[in-house]
């Protein structure tokens, strides 16, 4: 009889059930070495993967299902599906920047008051993938995760109908913590799914390139807003807000049920364990850890908290910014500017994605961020035009580190990819906090004064960066080196042809290396 499992820790026991804290935090649905080892030496192939990306079931965590194997050509479609949500939730956040100040002209509320929703949006990100966004990915799956999300999104849009008619500002709040539930149980999912779907060599790559359509729906959201919200036959309504609303409830409806019949591959910890292994021979330095000995994964949390409070916090308070270094101007001219800046951050998204293909990924993370800290700094300092410029040019260079500094912390993480990317995806959470600190520096002082908060987040989140390219650069590196998915473990060929990456010359053959070859025999730590 095999052992029982000692990885979670017995908590109640209800009508003969046990009910055990591991389940709660992810022990007990992640897989063991030996769950690893002992499937590796019968890996599906990849036409089993295709095959069964069709299917609707979902699939063990602990199971090798040969998806790590996921070449170029067959990541294309299923990445293609899943960039659709990286727009919807863009749109979502870009139409939060504007109801912000919508709601304080048309509610009366006040600029801290009206970082509430920002609070309610973020908070969500903190609960959600903590919990139950975590254990649905890692139970059930990334197909259903992604249409649970959608559903519990589609219910908080819709809600947004009757708080209009009550004109509540609490039944908005209330609603854009539904509507963050939804985005917060897609981004557990779809982050990682995009980092892990393909060779491990291309990550970087494939979440910047998704993530710069979020850009563009933060872009078509503020547009639109101008046009609609802050329409002057429209000055203090809200039915717009509702209508808007409405339509992208009915949509994200439509949505699940296109996920739900599309061809989702399932990778699981297993298959991440299992590339991981593969790519031991490339200097990538992976050893399995425990998850408390991830070191690197809890300083990209921590970094990934401290710029995702200040990137919202800048983009809460631009249309005040905007108020305050260029005295007249009307609302709907600074959401147009907050429009164009944010056509910065989009066209950033897709310069950095071309700049990850000539430099290596850490030094895209490490410039782009120093580039942050030295425009915030003028941004605080200038008025005028020149001010409004210097901010933009900071939501540019914002554009690339939050999926670099996602996949960078993932890296290496092995079995435990799945609870880590809900770690570094709860700390998105940092959006509930900065923008209300933003707030009352704001109202007893100026916006202008108050982007010393968001600098603060960015110089810690820099650290990050400088720690990589100073002490981890090697096994960052060997990552970019890395044949998982280009070429055959078994027979070492290549199965397509490789477009290359940044100091790596593509090549049919792989010589000289034993591709793949792993001692299954060796010792199995079982450290969880």
């Amino acid at each position: 009889m095999a052992e029982p499992r000692r990885d979670s820790i017995k908590i109640a026991s209800l009508g003969g059930r046990e009910y055990r804290l591991g389940s709660i935090v992810g022990k007990e649905t992640e897989p063991t070495l030996d769950d690893v080892y002992d499937q590796m030496p019968r890996r599906p192939s990849r036409a089993d993967v295709a095959e069964a990306a069709h299917r609707r079931k979902s699939v063990s965590n602990r199971a090798v299902t040969g998806a790590s194997q996921i070449t170029l050509r067959q990541s294309i479609i299923p990445i293609c599906l899943v960039t659709i949500l990286f727009f919807l939730w863009g749109f979502a956040y870009g139409l939060l920047d504007v109801l912000n100040a919508h709601f304080q002209s048309t509610l009366g509320v006040t600029k801290a008051q009206g970082a509430g929703l920002s609070g309610a949006y973020f908070g969500a990100y903190f609960l959600g993938p903590l919990t139950y966004s975590g254990w649905i990915v890692r139970r059930f799956g990334y197909r259903w995760t992604f249409i649970t999300g959608l559903c519990i999104f589609g219910i908080g849009a819709l809600m947004f109908w009757p708080s209009g008619v009550k004109r509540s500002f609490g039944g908005f709040v209330g609603s854009m913590f539904i509507v963050g539930s939804g985005l917060s149980t897609l981004e557990t999912s779809a982050n990682p799914f995009i980092a892990t779907c393909g060779p491990p060599r291309y990550s970087e790559f494939r979440l910047n390139l998704s993530q710069s359509f979020q850009a563009i729906g933060t872009v078509v959201a503020p547009l639109l807003a101008a046009r609609v919200f802050f329409n002057e036959s429209n000055g203090t309504s809200l039915e717009t807000v509702q209508w808007t609303y409405l339509a992208v409830g009915c949509f994200v409806f439509l949505l699940a049920i296109v996920f739900y019949f599309a061809p989702i591959p399932e990778i699981t910890d297993s298959d991440m364990a299992d590339g991981e292994e593969q790519g031991r021979n490339f200097d990538t330095g992976y050893q399995d850890k425990p998850l408390y000995k991830q070191y690197i994964l809890f300083w990209g949390v921590a970094a990934q908290f401290c710029y995702v409070g200040s990137q919202v916090a800048i983009a809460n308070f631009f249309i005040n910014y905007v108020e305050v270094v260029r005295p007249g101007t009307s609302q709907s001219t600074a959401s147009d500017l907050l429009a164009v800046a944010q056509a910065l951050f989009a066209i950033g998204r897709f310069v950095s994605s071309v700049l990850m293909r000539l430099l290596k990924p850490r030094q895209v993370l490490w410039l782009f961020m120093t580039m942050i800290i030295i425009f915030i700094i003028c941004a605080m300092t200038t008025k005028g035009n020149a001010g409004i410029a210097t901010l933009s040019l900071v939501l540019f260079f914002e554009s690339c580190i939050f999926p670099t500094i996602f996949t960078l912390s993932l890296r290496g993480l092995g079995r435990h990819t799945k609870r880590g990317a809900s770690f570094i995806v709860s700390s998105v959470s940092g959006g509930a906090v900065f923008p209300p600190i933003l707030g009352v520096v704001a109202d007893h002082r100026d916006t202008q004064i108050g982007m010393c908060i968001p600098l603060v987040g960015f110089v810690v989140s820099w650290s990050f960066p400088l720690y990589l390219n100073l002490f981890k650069a090697k096994e960052l590196d060997g990552y970019l080196k890395s044949k998982v998915g280009i070429v055959d473990a078994d027979s070492n060929t290549s199965v397509e042809s490789d477009v290359g990456g940044p100091g790596v010359a593509a090549e049919k053959r792989t010589e000289g290396t034993e591709f793949g070859a792993v001692d299954y025999g060796k010792e199995k730590d079982t450290a969880v």
